[in-house]
């Protein structure tokens, strides 16, 4: 199994989110985050103040699936999340050693 972590801009979340039901997945957890990354953060004007932010906000998707959806998956959320501009993101791939469905006790891919 794989655990796939995607660091996505917020507006491009309903895109993906249609994107991965359409690849058959169905579920995921969406946290709401804030980083930097190139992108340095940005300055703003509010009432005439000039302030910096250092970190953007952004949504990271984290999806538990078997390996052989793995790759299908990564590509999928790349489609719908590129807008070609800096900051579209990261997607992290690693290894899940365990699942286990609370309800029922399935385990391995059963459980995702």
């Amino acid at each position: 199994m794989k655990m796939i972590v995607a660091i996505i801009k917020p507006f491009t979340l309903d895109k993906v989110k249609t994107a991965l039901s359409e690849a058959g997945i169905a579920g995921l957890t969406v946290s709401e985050v804030k980083g930097f990354g190139r992108q340095k953060g940005h300055t703003e004007f509010y009432r005439g103040a000039e302030y910096k932010t250092d970190f953007i906000p952004k949504l990271k998707l984290e999806i538990a699936v078997p390996d052989d959806q793995a790759q299908k998956i990564v590509d999928t959320i790349t489609n719908a999340a590129k807008t070609g501009s800096i900051g579209d993101g990261k997607i992290f791939v690693m290894s899940l050693e365990e699942a286990l469905r609370i309800r029922t006790g399935e385990t391995g891919d059963d459980a995702v």
